[in-house]
């Protein structure tokens, strides 16, 4: 079970600190690291997640907002669901609220295990047995297909914070939590996310064939399997099976990893990089297993924890190294401590030495 560092002193996976210059990243004045790419990009075979310093954005007026009606009126119905559903938690039973926070973490680590770090970050490697497991993880999530979930958020890290970002956060907090799925993308992000090398996800099998079957896939295990379980097992009422294990968990699941876009991109620290938006937001880390360390991510998103802490606010991590101890996972990615110290002391806002 191997687990490689990325250090200024490896001879074989080094991409530490080579230069430095200042760049534009949006409206923010950042200095990067000038990482070894090819050496980067050898051991993960992709660089598509690096922030891209060469971008500009065009002059000019941006396009109007076109409004996605059908979104906005599902999105609508979804939460008055939920909202629904919170009044029916005292009636219901405790294995039924047992198995909607089981439905959400499986559906989580569909999101943040399979989507986020192996697929858009490569930042590990899975097995077969456990890549098909995080499919069906990812449909019970319904946030999306594994190819597009994945094209969507390297144009994210890439882009960061300008308009070929997709949930570009110098647009508002409600722009980039749920209103970038209310409206038409902004052609940036169309133009440079089909420019994208997806080559990866079009080689795996397993993420090709949910693509084919997605509808039908989400059918069952996003809504039926979810609300059929706590009636057929132990007589739970239809209404309350429906509501809280499908329903309620559902849309619990979509805020959280929005809450990652939102909140983790403007409320927090920036131990590692000043000079971006994303942030450290421990709330969020909470509630997305992980995912909120999030100036951390942006920084080193090639790490598997997305964080230097392990396991702490971290169950995703957790959940990893157990694949890995288990055999079903393997070659995680982990940026060395001088690294991070290095990187803390040269454009970090000092909050590390507090925290």
């Amino acid at each position: 079970c191997l687990s490689k560092e990325f250090s200024s002193t490896s001879s074989t996976t080094a991409v530490g600190t080579v230069t430095s210059r200042v760049t534009r990243n949006g409206n923010a004045t950042m200095e990067k690291d000038l990482l070894n790419h090819e050496d980067l990009a050898g051991d993960r075979g992709m660089i598509d997640d690096i922030f891209d310093e060469t971008y500009q954005e065009k002059e000019g007026p941006n396009p109007p907002l076109r409004y996605v009606w059908r979104n906005i009126i599902l999105m609508s119905l979804l939460h008055l669901g939920a909202l629904f559903a919170l009044t029916l938690i005292p009636s219901a039973k405790i294995q039924t609220l047992a198995w909607a926070l089981l439905c959400f973490l499986v559906s989580a680590l569909g999101i943040t295990a399979g989507c986020h770090r192996l697929w858009s970050h490569r930042s590990y490697k899975a097995t077969l047995p456990l890549r098909i497991f995080l499919t069906i993880a990812n449909s019970m999530a319904f946030q999306n297909d594994i190819y597009e979930w994945v094209r969507d958020h390297r144009v994210h890290h890439k882009f960061s914070e300008t308009n070929a970002d997709p949930h570009n956060a110098m647009r508002g907090f409600f722009f980039s939590h749920i209103g970038w799925l209310l409206v038409r993308k902004h052609p940036d992000v169309i133009e440079k996310g089909q420019k994208l090398d997806l080559s990866d996800i079009k080689a795996d099998k397993v993420v090709m064939f949910q693509r084919r079957y997605y509808k039908p896939s989400v059918v069952l295990l996003c809504f039926t399997l979810p609300a059929v379980v706590p009636w057929y097992f132990w007589d739970e009422s239809i209404v309350i099976s429906f509501f809280i294990p499908a329903i309620l968990r559902y849309a619990m699941g979509l805020n959280t990893t929005w809450l990652v876009n939102s909140a983790a991109h403007m409320f927090g620290n920036r131990p590692y990089d000043q000079n971006i938006n994303p942030r450290e937001n421990p709330l969020v880390s909470l509630g997305a297993l992980g995912e909120g360390f999030h100036n951390y991510h942006h920084t080193f998103p090639y790490d598997y924890s997305t964080s230097e802490f392990g396991w702490r606010f971290n169950l995703t991590t957790a959940f990893i190294d157990l694949m890995c101890l288990l055999g079903l996972a393997s070659d995680r990615k982990k940026v060395s401590k001088e690294v991070i110290l290095a990187r803390k002391m040269r454009t970090g806002d000092g909050s590390h030495k507090s925290g």
